[in-house]
């Protein structure tokens, strides 16, 4: 019983790294590593589908390319931020930050931080890209 338990989510993690990224425009994350890894192993896949989901549904995507454009080239806004911590993808920027909606994809906004443009997620303000 242990063995087949092992050897399922032993399978259930290998087929889970493509299947994964296969549904990223559908159920991704938690959800979608668990339905993958019930369908693959059942109850016990579940529970690994979902913790292996989680961590690839963590995976920011990146911006359109016109959205890079757009923030590269958008004129810096005329007070300067600085902020002590790091800018660094996946994090949040701090609350003082205003983060700018990208006019033709409001789905980004971007802000300039200590000299850096950076392209955030509105809702959350996490950081998605720095523009080099």
């Amino acid at each position: 019983m242990l063995f087949k338990l092992i050897a399922g989510a032993a399978t259930a993690m290998t087929l889970m790294s493509g299947v994964a990224f296969a549904q990223s425009s559908t159920v991704n994350g938690a959800a979608g590593g668990a339905i993958t890894g019930a369908i693959v192993g059942g109850p016990a896949g579940a529970a690994i589908g979902g913790v292996a989901g989680a961590v690839v549904g963590t995976a920011i995507d990146p911006p359109p390319e016109k959205v890079v454009t757009y923030v590269r080239e958008a004129p810096a806004p005329s007070a300067r931020v600085v902020v002590k911590e790091k800018v660094v993808v996946g994090q949040a920027l701090p609350e003082t930050v205003v983060v700018t909606p990208v006019p033709e994809d409001p789905t980004y906004a971007y802000a300039v931080v200590n000299d850096e443009r950076v392209i955030v997620e509105p809702s959350s303000r996490k950081v998605i890209q720095v523009i080099k």
